[in-house]
């Protein structure tokens, strides 16, 4: 029988570390954010913004202002500790307190004074969605049910950490929100107000399109790249327009595929389900998959 051997242990736990593609600290003192950390943080910003959402089980304070002002707090210092984490660095043993983080401390801060600026976009996009869906009986439903308003939610709070140039931590939320909902938003992706995302399984957007105001998709919509264009090496080239730009209010119904950078889709205009654009249309447009109907003969 073999016995504990804590060498052996030892030895596995070091076969490991060699094939680790990012280990949790490199060279450079790098912690990466962990996603259990970011699932309670999304869960608290969502209590911020909609407190009719969840129980105030983790709040001392009885009346409500003063438990949001106190979930408030935990998130910024939350926040700011994953922000800190995400940047790579070295904190210096010794020191009284790492400048990163007070740096971290400082951008969670901005944040959260953006949240009511956020909210206020979430709420046109909550109207978007009551006033488009006549299933709905109240915002309150929505809030509670809807995948694709949690989805937006998620995309708007960590679209402005991407704009503040946030590593991993934008792309992390957004895609624990498709883990929920079946909806992968890139943080990256730029989205106009009053947006609606009907059902929603299944649902792409990748990180560089471009979605005007009062747009609604349906289920299994692709808003893609068409191709990845590549450098003399082989490598692909980052930062390019890969994705399409969808103008206001436009509707896409389910299945529909839109791909390619220069792909824009105008105004106003309907794209039916299951349609494969790879090119632009006017404002107005309505572009439908024609089936095929095939009339058999005789008796079944």
């Amino acid at each position: 029988m073999n016995t504990f051997d804590i060498d052996s242990l030892s030895r596995v736990i070091a076969n490991l570390s060699q094939h680790d593609p990012h280990p949790l600290h490199d060279g450079n003192g790098f912690s990466a954010v962990t996603r259990s950390a970011t699932v309670r943080l999304i869960e608290h910003l969502e209590c911020l913004l909609f407190p009719m959402q969840h129980a105030w089980s983790d709040a001392v304070e009885g009346s409500r202002r003063n438990a949001r002002l106190e979930l408030l707090g935990v998130v910024t210092w939350n926040l700011a500790h994953q922000i800190h984490r995400a940047n790579p660095h070295s904190c210096e043993v010794g020191m009284t307190a790492c400048p990163r983080l007070s740096e971290a401390f400082e951008m969670a801060l901005t944040f959260v004074q953006d949240l009511p600026l956020i909210l206020q976009g979430l709420t046109l996009d909550l109207d978007a969605a009551f006033n488009g869906d006549p299933a709905a009986r109240d915002r309150y439903e929505i809030i509670s049910s809807y995948p694709g308003l949690y989805a937006v939610m998620v995309y708007r709070l960590a679209h402005r950490l991407w704009e503040y140039e946030v590593p991993l931590l934008p792309r992390l939320m957004t895609e624990i929100a498709h883990s929920e909902t079946g909806i992968d938003i890139h943080p990256g992706a730029r989205i106009g107000t009053s947006f609606f995302i009907d059902h929603g399984t299944g649902v792409v957007i990748g990180e560089t399109t471009e979605v005007g105001n009062q747009v609604t998709l349906y289920q299994g919509v692709t808003l893609g790249a068409l191709n990845f264009p590549r450098d003399e090496d082989g490598h692909i080239i980052r930062g390019q327009k890969r994705h399409p730009t969808i103008g206001d209010r436009v509707v896409i119904y389910s299945g529909a595929t839109i791909l390619g950078g220069t792909t824009i889709i105008g105004e106003g205009s309907v794209i039916g389900g299951n349609v494969w654009l790879t090119e632009s249309v006017p404002a107005y447009s309505r572009v439908i998959a024609q089936p095929k109907i095939q009339l058999k003969s005789g008796t079944p």
